[in-house]
């Protein structure tokens, strides 16, 4: 979309709406509606179209009854940053008024967004907190200066005679900054509320929120009366997914019934108290990625269950699963459907000990009439080759075949199996070539399979099948850490891979080939798609074809073998289910998909130091424990000798790698606390950190104000200093320090400023630990700063109620910071997904130590 007219039209260096720069799309295509009190008082429409929003000025507002049929302006697109935007805009600028949230959600329609508004009519869905269910946009044939199009509601059960002004609820009014005009409009805005029809009022809430279907079935008793049910407590938790082992033929016999295989992402279901959830089949939450799919889960009319199934879009065939990644990246706008293959809990009932035929029976009849974007997977009995063949001809990726009366069990085993119809795998990327001609970013990625003996081998590039968008995208995320050295085994003569880069397997790829080469390398690859919801660990489970060696033939497909070394792959999680945070609900399973999403972030903070954990094998709320030797069991985590105080020797915790990290995850490890040195020179400190722990009844504005008084008495000594949220109530101070120094020369260092900050302001800092005196002042704690003393890791979950996290910062952020935990195990991999790189960035370069310091301040003796 253009955003030329929207550029030309204002002035930003007078108003505050976002520029129109590139902004990277988050996630599914939005909508927003706006309410803005120009010179006349309207309602912005907005719909993400690509890269832009489509707007409308809607002067009455959206209208929730069909036969309501209200004029939209077009006017013209703006960014998409626009959809944050509130406030002022100054008078006498275009459009200068007060701009307020009104509604906000994402968007759907069937077919093409751009091929609809071209043609002149749009039929969309909108899923937000007001405005939902089916609408039309209509281009009216009237001449005017701008396209008119008239907004209204369809027939559905979201409708009614409700007004968008019924429901401005808590939608911010002016502020008074614009004067009379602004005044004028609060006052209408008020007057809309006062007159608001009291019919309408009372269905604004039906409208918002329609009630879910009247039960008329008593699922309790129909679950209970299934062969293998027993009662059982439904956990808001995930459930550890029952998978297929890949087969060249379906089974034979009358035992097996046979489904589709669906072209999507593999998604379990919780509803609890009338509420969904959403995982992926590795633990991370994806309610907030599909809310329609939430909100028709909660409109089955249960109040409890537990259900498996596939998102996909369209009709699930083969060409929509790229639809399905476009539409969850925002690219495109298509309607959503989860499709339904599995019951393992009915309103207190837990019938995963039921056979798969009986369960299969129940979910039909729930599924029924189901709610929009739900949908029931049937299946055939008996003839597998049958239903293969049906497949063949119908285009579809393949079938599952399923084991009639075999109860469901979580992880992979031979009651499901899956036979496909094209050849296709899963592989982890580990580089990438560099661009020719006119294409941007890379030329192809290189991909690996697990190998038994060396944990990762080459098998090829693929470079066809990329979007412009996809190849931005993926650039971004490979150039960090790429090096020129091949991080897996590669047993083939390629002169591309000589100028190649290489990365540690970080991200997954599923791939379209036609079998292998002599070399054991691909054939013909085209890429199917990004497999977000897959990790390179979840690779080597076994589900896989075999690659030929160099110089066999293709063999037939059959699964690999697992690799033998345990510390080739990260251990397989116990008790996923396991509730670690009770006030939140976040189970086990999704703290090791945090850690395993942000170990390119943790890990350089934490290898190849000395490390201590907090352990909490029964959650935050019971007893926990601080381990700092290596102990029995542990295989991945390197054990390094160091001398303790007393003169004895004993085996610290090393990590190295990524496996070491979910090792220690796995251990039921929470928090990591790294040396401020490194193993291998356990004398020499290259990070200093201050604590600022603030006492009871001190201001947050004092601690913010603590932090930048510590950088700027760093910087009278010429020491660069970073910042850092300790999750906690406090912020920490990190000074780095190359080449090293001595703990000889650290400690005292560190004493003397933290003492010199107690004896500049008295009142509002204490040196010492006791507690007595830190009432309504702030420690600043050194005490972290000593052989074998700890801090808290950048990154690190803590163990506090909400699962807060470290997190570094730049000190330009510091003023909008609100408190030391400020982030948590959500909105922390969503902050590093936006960034463009880590908030301390350059800090490796950084040259300094405390030689002249130290002499500086007398402390030169000390050593």
């Amino acid at each position: 979309m253009s955003l030329s007219e929207y550029r030309r039209k204002r002035r930003f260096d007078r108003t505050r709406e976002p520029a129109p720069e590139r902004a990277a799309k988050s996630g599914r295509a939005i909508f927003v509606v706006q309410l803005h009190h120009a010179r006349r008082r309207h309602y912005d429409f907005r719909l993400q179209v690509g890269d832009a929003l489509k707007s409308w000025a809607v002067p009455k507002g959206p209208s929730f009854d069909p036969k309501v049929k209200r004029l939209a302006a077009e006017v013209e697109d703006h960014p998409l940053a626009y959809a944050d935007f509130e406030g002022e805009i100054p008078q006498g600028e275009y459009g200068g008024g007060h701009v307020a949230l009104f509604d906000r959600g994402v968007w759907a329609t069937e077919g093409d967004a751009e091929a609809q508004l071209a043609k002149g009519h749009l039929r969309f869905e909108l899923f937000g907190d007001k405005l939902k269910g089916a609408w039309h946009l209509v281009r009216t044939a009237r001449p005017a200066r701008q396209p008119e199009w008239l907004l209204f509601k369809a027939e559905d059960e979201f409708a009614g005679a409700v007004e968008a002004d019924d429901l401005l609820g808590d939608v911010a009014p002016p502020d008074g900054r614009g004067g009379r005009r602004a005044a004028a409009a609060k006052s209408a805005t008020k007057a809309a509320k006062k007159t608001a029809k009291p019919e309408a009022a009372k269905k604004t809430a039906a409208a918002a929120k329609p009630a879910p279907r009247r039960r008329r079935v008593d699922w309790r008793k129909r679950a209970e009366a299934l062969p293998g049910a027993r009662a059982g407590k439904l956990r808001d938790a995930p459930f550890e997914p029952q998978l297929a082992r890949l087969v060249d033929q379906p089974p034979a016999g009358g035992e097996w019934l046979h489904e589709i295989k669906w072209d999507g992402y593999r998604l379990l279901a919780v509803i609890r108290d009338g509420g969904a959830r959403i995982w992926s089949r590795n633990a991370l939450p994806w309610t907030q990625k599909v809310p329609d799919i939430a909100a028709s889960l909660e409109r089955l009319g249960v109040r409890q269950a537990a259900l498996d199934g596939e998102l996909i879009a369209g009709a699930g065939g083969q060409a929509d699963f790229g639809l399905l990644q476009a539409t969850l990246a925002g690219e495109k706008s298509a309607a959503l459907t989860y499709v339904l293959f599995d019951l393992l809990h009915l309103e207190g009932v837990d019938l995963s000990r039921v056979a798969q035929v009986e369960r299969k029976a129940l979910l039909e009849a729930l599924l029924q009439r189901p709610p929009p974007h739900l949908a029931y997977s049937s299946h055939s009995v008996g003839n597998g080759e049958a239903a293969f063949a049906l497949a063949h001809e119908r285009g579809w990726e393949g079938i599952v075949s399923k084991r009639a009366s075999a109860p469901y069990r979580g992880g992979r085993g031979d009651d499901w199996r899956k036979t496909k119809r094209l050849a296709s795998e899963e592989f982890a990327v580990v580089g990438f070539t560099a661009p020719k001609g006119a294409r941007a970013g890379f030329g192809s990625l290189l991909l690996a399979r697990p190998d038994p003996r060396h944990g990762w081998r080459y098998a090829g590039r693929v470079g066809a099948g990329f979007s412009d968008e996809l190849l931005r995208e993926l650039s971004a995320r490979l150039e960090r850490g790429a090096r020129g050295e091949p991080t897996v085994h590669v047993a083939v003569d390629d002169p591309e891979l000589r100028r190649a880069k290489w990365i540690e397997p970080r991200l997954v790829v599923e791939v379209y080939y036609r079998g292998f080469g002599s070399q054991g390398v691909l054939r013909q690859p085209s890429l199917k798609g990004v497999r977000p919801d897959k990790a390179p660990d979840d690779l080597l489970d076994g589900d896989r074809p075999a690659a030929p060696g160099p110089g066999r033939a293709p063999a037939r497909r059959r699964a690999a073998a697992k690799p033998a070394d345990a510390a080739n792959h990260a251990p397989r999680l116990t008790h996923p289910e396991r509730v670690v945070y009770p006030d939140a609900g976040i189970t086990k399973a999704e703290v090791a998909a945090y850690y395993q999403a942000m170990a390119d972030w943790l890990l350089p903070e934490i290898v190849g130091r000395p490390v201590s954990i907090v352990r909490c094998p029964q959650g935050v709320e019971r007893t926990c424990f601080f381990q700092k030797h290596h102990t029995a069991g542990l295989e991945a985590v390197v054990a390094v000798p160091l001398k303790e105080e007393g003169g004895r020797d004993a085996e610290y915790l090393v990590v190295r790698d990524l496996r070491g990290l979910m090792e220690l995850v796995q251990f039921n490890a929470l928090e990591f606390h790294p040396w401020g040195a490194r193993a291998e020179t356990p004398d020499q400190a290259d990070r200093v950190v201050f604590d600022l722990d603030p006492g009871p009844d001190v201001p947050w504005s004092e601690v913010v104000a603590a932090a930048r008084l510590v950088r700027e008495r760093l910087e009278q000594v010429s020491l660069r200093s970073y910042l850092r949220t300790s999750g906690g109530k406090g912020l920490h101070v990190v000074v780095p320090l190359s080449p090293g120094c001595d703990w000889s020369l650290v400690k005292p260092f560190t004493q003397a400023f933290a003492e010199s900050m107690a004896q500049m302001e008295p009142l509002k800092f204490v040196s010492t630990a006791s507690k007595r005196y830190r009432k309504g002042k702030i420690f600043v704690d050194y005490l972290r700063n000593g052989r074998g003393a700890t801090s808290v890791a950048s990154f690190s979950l803590r163990v506090r109620a909400g699962a807060p996290v470290a997190m570094p910062l730049r000190w330009e952020e510091l003023a909008r910071l609100r408190s030391g935990a400020a982030f948590d195990i959500f909105s922390a991999p969503k902050r590093m997904r936006r960034l463009k790189r880590h908030p301390w960035h350059g800090i490796d370069a950084v040259r300094q130590n405390l030689d002249d310091v130290s002499r500086m301040l007398g402390l030169a003796k000390s050593r």
